[in-house]
Order: structure tokens, then C-alpha cells, then sequence
């Protein structure tokens, strides 16, 4: 969306302050890329991605953001050796948890135990609701029956994958199966980032509330009704109604189907003010 990322130009800068005079709102959150691979032959280290994120740390300010997401990759130590500056920028950084991370994998244990072990305010988390997700995702779904998958086919491929079976077994078990093609694509979904749990992490996400700076509020299809068929608003929200979390929940649709934007934004916008019980 910043056409000089990682640097935020005077005429890009001046694009956001007319936006903001003229509509009344702003950038709220920076949305920094923590990219391992921008050199051929090995990952970036340490001090190289600690120069990454302090060039992003520097655009937020610029724009006004006063939250900025990293993602896990930044790995503990940077973010701890990031805490003065974001101190002084007066920036609060989430490591983001998205799918196939909880909040009780110990990668994001690995983060909780620095955060707490800091008392700094201005490292955290930003959770992505997609990783609550109880059933498969809709639009792949529904991509692999216009494909010419089987429903039947489709509800093996899921139950594989919520019984935890490796990937290379069960994508034996549905050649065995002599499955549509199609199936094999969507399991991959299944088994990437649209994962799914019978036993969502409501109890983890509960308990990172007071180092939460912000959410993504994940969603791919809502039906008639206004709602979510593979993310569980309806237990979700109130986990965040019931906390003192004051912030943001950004709307993030991830628009796999070619659907109306716009539509889908406001139905998600709906179902939360159902949720929460707020009245315009």
C-alpha cells in the first residue's frame, strides 16, 4: 500500500494527511513486513532485522501509527532490543499470531515470556482471529465443488486434518481414496494458514488480553445472516467484551472469492455490533 515501503515519501505523507483532513481518520497501526529472505543464499540475522524494524518503527511514527505489528519471524531477542526506541517513538509493537500459531504454541510463549519479563508497555501481542477457526474455509470450500470436488470428499479431507493426521498420510489416504484433484488444494489450505481446531485456544487468548494491543478480525465469507461459518465471533467477542482491552479490532477480509468488498465489510461490521450489543 506504500509504494516506497520501507520508507514513507513527503507525497505519500502528504496522500494520508489530506485523507485524514478530509474524512476524519487516520492510520491507526503499521503493518511491518519481517521479510527473512531478502538475501540470496541465508536469512537475515539479528542486527539485520533489527535495522529492518527500526526503519519500520521510523515510518510509523511518520504516518502518525501508534501501534506497529511484526510478525514472529523478528524473533524474541530483536524485540527486546527494540523496546527503547519503540519507548521513545511511544510505539506499541504486537508480534502478530496468525494461524497456525496460538497463543499457547511456544513460539508465542517463547515472545509472552519476554513481554512479561521486560514490564515494558510498548511490546505485545496482535492477535489474528483466523487462528480460532473451527471448520474450513468457505470459499476454498466451495472453490473445490465448482472444481469438481464432492462434498463426501471434501468432509474426509477435513476430518484428516482435524484428527491431526500428518499431511503426507493424508494426502495418501485421499489418493487412495482416488480423489478430484481439487480436494488435494484445499487440504493443503487445510493444513496451512486457514487451519482449524475442534478445541479453539479460548482459554490462551483470554489470558494474553493485558498484552494485546490490537486484533485482526480475520474473515472470509459471512452468509445472509452476517455470519462467519468458519470463525466462532460469537465466542470470541465476548472473551474481548468481558477484558479492559481498549483499542482496535481492524476488519480483514480476506477476499478469495472475488466478492463485493464492501458488502462483506459491512455484514462484519454488523455481526460485531450484534455481538457486542452496540447500537449506532
Amino acid at each position: 500500500m506504500i509504494p516506497s515501503y520501507p520508507y514513507v515519501s513527503d507525497d505519500f505523507l502528504g496522500q494520508v494527511r489530506h485523507c485524514r483532513e478530509k474524512y476524519g481518520i487516520g492510520p491507526v497501526c503499521y503493518a511491518a513486513n519481517t521479510d527473512t529472505g531478502m538475501l540470496p543464499g541465508r536469512d537475515l540475522n539479528g542486527d539485520e532485522l533489527f535495522s529492518a524494524a527500526m526503519t519500520d518503527m521510523e515510518s510509523a511514527h511518520k504516518l502518525g501509527c501508534k501501534v506497529m505489528r511484526v510478525q514472529y519471524l523478528l524473533g524474541p531477542a530483536v524485540l527486546e532490543r527494540l523496546i527503547p526506541y519503540a519507548e521513545m517513538y511511544d510505539i506499541k509493537m504486537g508480534v502478530e499470531i496468525h494461524n497456525p500459531e496460538t497463543p499457547s504454541t511456544p513460539a508465542i510463549q517463547n515472545y509472552l515470556k519476554v513481554i512479561r519479563e521486560s514490564g515494558s508497555k510498548h511490546i505485545g501481542l496482535i492477535p489474528d482471529f483466523g487462528l480460532l477457526a473451527t471448520a474450513p474455509n468457505v470459499p476454498h470450500w466451495n472453490r473445490a465443488l465448482a472444481a469438481g470436488a464432492t462434498w463426501e470428499t471434501l468432509e474426509l479431507a477435513a476430518r484428516l486434518r482435524v484428527d491431526n493426521v500428518p499431511l503426507d498420510e493424508a494426502q495418501k489416504k485421499l489418493a487412495e481414496a482416488n480423489v478430484h484433484p481439487a480436494v488435494f488444494g484445499a487440504l493443503q489450505g487445510m493444513y496451512g494458514f486457514v487451519q482449524f481446531s475442534r478445541n479453539p485456544d479460548y482459554e490462551g487468548l483470554a489470558s494474553i488480553v493485558p498484552y494485546t494491543f490490537e486484533y485482526h478480525g480475520k474473515f472470509h465469507w459471512l452468509d445472509e445472516y452476517n455470519r462467519e461459518p468458519s470463525i466462532p465471533y460469537e465466542k470470541i467477542l465476548p472473551i474481548i467484551k468481558a477484558s479492559d482491552f481498549s483499542g482496535y479490532i481492524m476488519a480483514e477480509f480476506e477476499n478469495e472469492a472475488d466478492l463485493d468488498g464492501y458488502k462483506m465489510l459491512k455484514s462484519f461490521l454488523a455481526m460485531e455490533k450484534k455481538i457486542l450489543d452496540i447500537h449506532d
